[in-house]
């Protein structure tokens, strides 16, 4: 059957299984050509080849950042994509019968869209059941009469197909109201393309990128009054979405700026985008938020993630919105039985594609029949709910879960669908180095073009995670695979070069160099928390290496001097109560779990691993920002901070950990200087740093040199400032002289050529923000230009030697602590005043209604 020894290795497990596999196998019995093509290339590499392919995929797709949420999971969070080697493989002649019948279900559900919130003749006429519409949570009244620009209102269909053992393919879900994945479709294809390159060679495989194309030129023809260059949005949720990182690669890729809710305003009945030059007019929103959840004035009134009177823009018709609100209507699953009739009414033709067998409940013959045939039978819910599955397997209950069951489609028919158990054929996939049999979902995605529509030439497949599995979900663990259109048409190129450079040209003109208020301020915190985390691992490593050194050679003087570490460890790191607390004295007497949890503990408030975290939350919610080499050392920065268990983990290995950290650290901010453009990102990156830097250094110097010690303890934490630092060599190359607080001051505060001083920190500060847009007209320096100003002057004014003067009673230097404490207040006071003026546009909401016309 199949020729080789190799391929018959390969498919060892894949024939001994009693699963079917229809889906490779031709009428006699052996691999279709298209297949026999691919694995002939595939076995060609050798199982260890193909093992380190596997490896190196998974490798591209951390790089790039590809993740995905698991909800309820607390490791789902950013859980890295998994894809199969093997693709999922459709040839041409069965391809153009699944690219018309999803443009024919796209023409149908358009006009289904529009009767339901138009005329509704469908229901009029008794071909749609009114309590099957309006008992869907998706229907949405407040959208009647809405209507977008051009000739369809769903820009966007999507559609779940799955074949059957007799190889047919069958319709499954429909997909309306936001569908996700072909993102992921892009990316699963150029990682096969980057990492399998010759498995393109012996198949014409379609190419991708002209959905995309297609989808960037609908989203400008629903523009407002057909503007050339419309502001183009996309609507997030933000990071913790389950596919926020295709959110951000769209953005991306497709040249529009990723907006969470707060990110825009309804003002004068039109959608404007809060940016750091102040607001800009919003054309067209490509959703990815529930449409429930998009307006909470109107909609659901809790929500935080919409817009306040973005319906009532929608309605003026200043804005357009892809999907509109209230598309999601056309998901439920109790629409599927009255298709064929309404596709006669309107198209004049039967469906392409078949459909499920389904019997809605609101029908008392048909709530009888699913009640009859419930174990042969799966149960729908004919909208999702979070609070439980939205199918059911009747045949996995027990018989109280199934009574349960039967009752409440008694109690609410009209809330039930029954359709009839789909058995799926079964896709080779590669596990643990073996081809076996998985049931596969195959999602793609159609888009309105030129008065029709254009469907992907692919798509996304989803894989059980186990076999037999009944459930298909990437919630559920699924794995995915790229999925091959075979066609003789020229190109077997994975993506087109010149639809990137078209893509990369769309976003420069789209985007124009701005950045929405969201964006600029976790860029300002990511400079921030990579700060603090860089200068707390630093000094967590100096404090670490001193009570080392004093296990094995302890004396007086050092015992003193690692008392006042500890205790600035805290104070520095604000891990109280630590070292500083009414406990302090025991964990004095062995520091080192305290010093672990310090380094560790992720869950305790300043902690190096909780202020990573919060580095890392930043990261990912601007992650469209940082390259591919970045992306690495973000992902091994995680594994070294974030280990899975530190029950093992001594005090070299603690020191280890900390060197990785901050050389990854180093490099990740290293990168971004050499890789981000010098634009208001940079800037506002830069400037966090400059200002966590500064409060660091004064902090620090404060909790460390202003309380006076005998001079062999000044001198060691003295020593140790400049060491955590990287300012020991500077010092000695400088001065040449024995430590003295007077030039460590001079140096650390005052000199202009050292990189740490704080003075080089506040000078580079007041460039960066004299470069940030003006938002008060006039000459007059900005309240955060005064307060880094003023911290200048009074630093450039100060005197070492009077800093370094003891006061009258010999215990503190009083001036030092009084000038340090003057300039922590002021610099503490810029961030904050950095955030009102330029992250929170508070400005004056206008009434979206005149009171005279109420």
């Amino acid at each position: 059957m199949i020729p080789g020894v190799e391929q018959k290795k390969l498919f060892q497990e894949y024939f001994n299984s009693d699963y079917s596999y229809e889906e490779m196998l031709g009428e006699d019995g052996n691999l279709r050509p298209f297949w026999q093509t691919f694995f002939q290339s595939f076995t060609q590499l050798g199982p260890e080849e193909i093992a380190n392919r596997s490896q190196d995929v998974s490798r591209f797709l951390k790089e790039n950042g590809v993740t995905y949420n698991i909800y309820g999971d607390p490791a789902g969070l950013n859980r890295p994509w998994n894809l199969d080697l093997i693709p999922y493989l459709i040839d041409k002649q069965e391809w153009q019968t699944i690219e018309s019948g999803l443009v024919q279900r796209a023409e149908l559900f358009d006009h289904i869209l529009k009767d339901i919130y138009g005329e509704r003749r469908l229901i009029r006429n008794g071909m749609l059941p009114l309590d099957l519409i309006y008992n869907h949570k998706g229907f949405l009244r407040q959208c009647a009469g809405i209507q977008l620009p051009g000739k369809h209102s769903l820009i966007i269909y999507s559609a779940d197909m799955a074949r059957s053992t007799d190889g047919k393919i069958w319709l499954i879900n429909n997909r309306t109201q936001a569908p996700s994945g072909s993102g992921y479709a892009l990316e699963n294809r150029m990682a096969m393309s980057n990492i399998l390159p010759e498995l393109f060679n012996s198949l014409k495989v379609r190419r991708l990128s002209s959905y995309f194309n297609s989808l960037r030129n609908a989203l400008i023809e629903i523009a407002p009054a057909q503007q050339r260059e419309p502001r183009i949005v996309i609507l997030t949720p933000g990071p913790v979405n389950e596919t926020y990182f295709e959110h951000s690669y769209l953005s991306s890729y497709l040249g529009f700026t990723l907006a969470q809710g707060d990110d825009l305003m309804v003002q004068d009945n039109c959608v404007w985008l809060k940016t750091l030059n102040g607001l800009e007019k919003v054309d067209v929103i490509l959703r990815r938020v529930d449409d429930v959840f998009c307006d909470p004035l109107e909609l659901k009134e809790d929500s935080q993630l919409g817009v306040p009177g973005l319906l009532q823009a929608v309605r003026g018709g200043n804005v357009s919105i892809a999907n509109p609100l209230g598309s999601s209507i056309l998901e439920n699953p109790g629409l599927v039985p009255f298709l064929h009739n309404i596709s006669r009414y309107y198209l004049g033709e039967d469906l392409i594609l078949p459909t499920i067998a389904s019997w809605w409940c609101g029908q008392p013959k048909e709530m009888n029949y699913v009640l009859d045939h419930l174990d042969t039978l799966v149960i729908k819910r004919i909208y999702r709910d979070s609070t439980m599955s939205s199918s059911i397997n009747p045949a996995e209950l027990s018989r109280a879960q199934l009574s349960d069951l039967k009752a409440q489609i008694k109690s609410h028919p009209n809330l039930y669908v029954g359709q009839e158990k789909l058995k799926f054929a079964t896709t080779p996939s590669l596990i643990n180095g073996k081809i076996e049999p998985r049931k596969a979902l195959f999602r793609s995605f159609a888009v309105s073009s030129n008065g029709s529509y254009k469907v992907m030439t692919g798509g996304l497949t989803r894989t059980s995670s186990e076999p037999g599995n009944f459930l298909i979900s990437n919630q559920l663990g699924s794995v995915s695979k790229d999925t091959w259109i075979i066609s003789p048409e020229p190109g077997n190129i994975s993506i087109n070069r010149k639809d990137i450079e078209k893509s990369s040209t769309a976003a420069h003109s789209n985007n124009n160099g701005t950045l929405t208020s969201h964006t600029a301020e976790n860029l300002f915190w990511v400079g921030r928390y990579a700060e603090r985390v860089l200068g707390n691992a630093r000094f967590l490593r100096t404090v670490m290496r001193f009570v080392s050194d004093g296990d094995r050679f302890p004396d007086d003087s050092h015992k003193e001097t690692e008392l006042w570490l500890l205790r600035a460890l805290t104070q520095c790191t604000f891990t109280f109560p630590g070292f500083a607390g009414k406990q302090s004295e025991v964990k004095l007497l062995d520091p080192w779990k305290e010093l672990k949890d310090v380094l560790f503990d992720s869950i305790r408030l300043g902690s190096l691993a909780y202020n990573f975290l919060l580095f890392n939350r930043a990261v990912y919610a601007v992650r469209d920002h940082w390259s591919t080499d970045t992306w690495r050392v973000i992902r091994e920065m995680e594994e070294k901070i974030l280990p899975d268990d530190t029950s093992n983990i001594n005090t070299q290995k603690m020191l280890k950990v900390l060197d990785h950290v901050i050389t990854h650290m180093v490099a990740f901010i290293g990168l971004n200087r050499e890789s981000i453009s010098r634009e208001q990102g940079w800037t506002l990156l830069d400037a966090g740093r400059k200002i966590e830097q500064s409060l660091l250094l004064v902090n620090m110097l404060k909790v460390t040199l202003v309380q006076t010690h005998d001079e062999q303890v000044e001198y060691h934490l003295q020593e140790s400032i400049l060491k955590s630092h990287e300012c020991l060599v500077n010092y000695r190359y400088k001065y040449r002289a024995h430590l003295q607080l007077s030039l460590l001051l001079d140096l650390m505060l005052m000199d202009p050529n050292n990189p740490r001083s704080l003075l080089y920190q506040l000078e580079r500060l007041q460039a960066y923000l004299s470069h940030l847009p003006k938002i008060k007209s006039g000459h007059a320096l900005s309240e955060h230009e005064r307060l880094v100003l003023e911290s200048y002057t009074m630093l450039k004014l100060a005197d070492k030697d009077q800093l370094s003067s003891l006061g009258k009673d010999a215990i503190r230097y009083k001036e030092l602590d009084k000038f340090l404490g003057n300039i922590q207040h002021l610099l503490a006071a810029v961030p904050v005043v950095v955030s009102k003026t330029y992250f929170k546009h508070a400005q004056t909401q206008k009434q979206l209604f005149r009171l005279d016309n109420i």
